[in-house]
């Protein structure tokens, strides 16, 4: 059936978000700063090896450097149309409704917790090649992975940053389901390059928040989504940057 990879997904981010509320409740201050941090420098690891995966290759025997100006351009575009768009913005103002219809007014902490937790789990390459693997062939194998480190990454999360993180499981239904019927309907320009620019440039994106996740929120990753988009566009020139 397609997609039940991002029904099983959006499940598994709840069950963990539960999880680390009730067990979040036991931890000390300390104790939630160090995970948050320790959940950075994952999140940072998890960018790094994803972007170099695209911008590395090994030829004649050596390491060479490749999309490095694909990545610049993707992203300097993106963001130049996030930030005019203000993506950021909906975000908040959507989080910020999820703050009052959970009648969690007086957690301070409940925003950043949206958008750090949306940001990590909807934007990555296994989100992406996941819901375009279960749009294009119903192989829900790749979302199956995500799910578990999903549920992984929420528990920590939420019991580090409070029950803001659950509510990411929104986001993520409705993008990796947006993705998933994109990818039945526009099959073609989900080629093989198209699918790497996607992942290495979701990389680097993912490598943003977990900059946000150790130092505080220091860039508006939302605003730079529509990198994604141009990142789709770049597949189909005629050279290769």
């Amino acid at each position: 059936m397609i997609g039940i990879g991002t029904l099983i997904n959006t499940a598994g981010i709840i069950a963990g978000g539960v999880l680390g509320a009730v067990f979040g409740k036991s931890l000390k201050e300390r104790h939630r700063q160090s995970l948050c941090r320790v959940c950075g420098v994952s999140v940072l690891f998890v960018g790094i090896s994803g972007a170099l995966e695209g911008m590395m290759k090994v030829e004649g025997g050596s390491l060479i450097a490749v999309h490095s100006m694909l990545v610049v351009i993707c992203l300097v575009l993106g963001t130049m149309l996030g930030e005019l768009i203000n993506i950021e913005g909906g975000f908040e103002r959507f989080g910020n409704w999820l703050k009052i219809k959970s009648k969690s007014e007086n957690d301070a902490g409940f925003l950043d917790a949206f958008l750090t937790a949306t940001f990590t789990v909807c934007i990555g390459a296994m989100a992406v090649v996941g819901s375009i693997e279960d749009g294009v062939s119903g192989d829900w194998t790749v979302l199956g992975i995500k799910t578990v480190l999903d549920t992984i990454i929420i528990i920590a999360m939420t019991s580090s940053m409070g029950k803001g993180c659950i509510f990411s499981a929104i986001p993520v239904l409705l993008f990796q389901g947006l993705v998933t019927v994109l990818a039945v309907l526009i099959k073609p320009l989900f080629t093989e390059l198209a699918i790497s620019y996607l992942s290495m440039i979701g990389s680097v994106l993912i490598f943003c928040v977990g900059i946000n996740l150790i130092w505080g929120k220091r860039i508006r990753v939302a605003n730079m989504l529509p990198a994604l988009i141009f990142a789709i566009a770049a597949a189909f020139l005629p050279i290769d940057i």
